[in-house]
């Protein structure tokens, strides 16, 4: 019976991480019927003035993000954490936590209104959305490439609720990640900056949390290390962490 409770856990932070990912890509993109403007949260709706308060708040917001997903995520906090939450499910609070935090961001957001360019060509206009909808698709199909059940969980409860052990899955390097070490981070950086009208409340979203993904993907990579050791670092040197090559590189 445990085996089942945990299994439908692990599905429905899942599904719920699912949900708010959609969401997250209406809330960025203001992608809400003018109808609707009034009752549906966007980065944008009811956008106020600048301020040193809001944008302090929104900071404060999007440290509340990072914090959550980059101690989480680490190996000395798994270690403590496992020690309360089962091993077979740790994966999935860790989903549930980063999709509960998203939440408060958006629902806590304060918009500020100032414009810093808007596209007014409609070819250049249709490109922006172009950007926009490819970014936010390449970050779940960028998943499928390493292993988008064993991100999110799934793999582990499916395993568990079959009675096999859970075994660390083995370094490789799938299309994109034979060409850069993040794309996961890239197609992040498009959904966010690609947009035909972008407010100064918009700009301090995708400038704070880039520059958060920067710094987390340093620190992941020396998780990294630690755990591939050799096999991690000869692809550091081989390929680029977010700007491809024109040529690979060999290794010696």
């Amino acid at each position: 019976m445990k085996r089942w409770i945990y299994f439908a856990y692990g599905v429905g932070c899942y599904l719920l991480f699912m949900a708010v990912y959609n969401y997250m890509a209406v809330f960025v993109g203001n992608l809400v019927p003018a109808g609707w403007r009034d009752s549906v949260k966007t980065i944008d709706s009811g956008a106020g003035p600048l301020t040193a308060f809001a944008v302090a708040w929104d900071v404060a917001l999007l440290g509340l993000f990072a914090v959550q997903h980059s101690v989480m995520a680490r190996p000395a906090f798994k270690r403590a954490w496992t020690r309360i939450v089962p091993q077979e499910i740790e994966r999935s609070t860790y989903v549930l936590a980063s999709s509960l935090v998203t939440v408060v961001v958006m629902a806590l957001w304060r918009p500020i209104d100032m414009i810093v360019w808007d596209v007014a060509n409609p070819s250049a206009r249709a490109l922006g959305w172009t950007l926009f909808a490819m970014g936010w698709a390449m970050v779940p199909l960028v998943s499928l490439l390493i292993n988008h059940f064993d991100l999110f969980g799934l793999r582990q409860v499916w395993l568990h609720l079959r009675g096999r052990e859970y075994t660390a899955l083995p370094f490789h390097e799938p299309l994109l990640y034979s060409r850069v070490r993040h794309p996961l981070y890239i197609g992040w950086a498009i959904a966010f900056w690609a947009t035909p009208t972008m407010t100064v409340g918009h700009l301090l979203f995708a400038g704070v949390l880039t520059l958060y993904m920067v710094v987390a993907a340093m620190i992941e990579e020396r998780d990294l290390v630690a755990h591939f050791g050799d096999v991690y670092e000869g692809y550091q040197r081989r390929v680029p962490m977010f700007l491809p090559r024109l040529r690979a590189v060999e290794e010696d």
